[in-house]
């Protein structure tokens, strides 16, 4: 979508917590549309390549919540959480399509990190397999929103504040931020 036809339409902030996520919609000029929490999956294990996939590999193998399974199972379970998380992602961003009165055009979600290219490897590498969950979830949602036509804008959350403040002409975002939690409340 160009910047012009940007004008007018909404976007969507992602604070993504495992398999959940926070979504806030605003307007432009910072008016709030919709704020929800969805979850992505139900029913299945939320960080399978952290859990399952350690757990396959030999990481805490002597946690008392740790059960044997294979990898060849870890990594079957890891690509059932893909699906799963692809579909409600879908249907969550499209509901919140429908819910709000305005059209939305963009969605922001935290950068993610490289990793290694496959599943199996992804487990066998303790730093992926740390990471690789919430990247999981985050490329669900961008790959949602890019099938609504929506632009996917990833941040870094070490800058964004400051990036946000320059935009909005504003040396600091503290009141922006106090006065529109107080409008929507706490998380």
């Amino acid at each position: 979508m160009t910047q012009a036809a940007m004008k007018g339409v909404a976007g969507v902030g992602v604070a993504e917590h495992g398999n959940s996520a926070e979504l806030v919609t605003l307007a432009p000029g910072l008016e709030v549309l919709d704020r929800r929490r969805i979850d992505l999956t139900r029913d299945l294990p939320t960080h399978p390549y952290h859990h399952e996939g350690s757990w396959a590999v030999g990481r805490y193998a002597a946690s008392p919540w740790a059960r044997e399974i294979s990898l060849s199972e870890a990594v079957a379970l890891v690509e059932r959480v893909h699906l799963a998380a692809r579909e409600g992602a879908g249907l969550a961003l499209n509901a919140l399509a429908s819910a709000v009165a305005r059209p939305i055009g963009a969605i922001a979600l935290r950068v993610c990190p490289g990793l290694p290219p496959t599943s199996e490897e992804r487990i066998r590498e303790a730093r992926a397999a740390t990471m690789a969950d919430s990247i999981m979830y985050r490329q669900a949602l961008a790959q949602a929103a890019e099938a609504l036509g929506w632009r996917v804008v990833w941040y870094d959350r070490d800058i964004v504040f400051a990036q946000a403040a320059t935009a909005l002409g504003r040396d600091d975002l503290g009141p922006v931020l106090l006065t529109m939690g107080r409008s929507i409340g706490s998380p």
